[in-house]
């Protein structure tokens, strides 16, 4: 894998935003099921209230740490350095 996922997901901004959501989804289904129209949208407006309100607490620090780029470093005996030799593949035994 490319990074790890220690702890990924495990913030206070990643668990509010996710029970808000998880609440105007329950909202919404609730009043899909009544037949009322304007219930169900509330529920959705809840829905993006959850993740604008997770952006905002990932904004002031409580989400994930932002992952800093690698740098590529080539040493110098590797940059000067002859290729190595490629090996021909042997076959295996029975």
């Amino acid at each position: 894998m490319a990074g790890s996922s220690h702890g990924h997901g495990h913030t206070p901004a990643a668990w509010t935003g996710s029970i808000i959501i998880f609440i105007g989804f329950c909202v919404s289904g609730a009043f899909m099921v009544m037949d009322n129209p304007l219930g169900f949208w509330g529920g959705l407006a809840i829905v993006a209230l959850g993740g604008v309100i997770g952006a905002i607490m990932s904004a002031m620090g409580l989400g994930q740490p932002k992952a800093k780029p690698l740098k590529m470093v080539q040493s110098a005996t590797t940059a000067t350095a002859a290729p190595k030799a490629t090996r021909e593949p042997v076959a295996a035994e029975s």
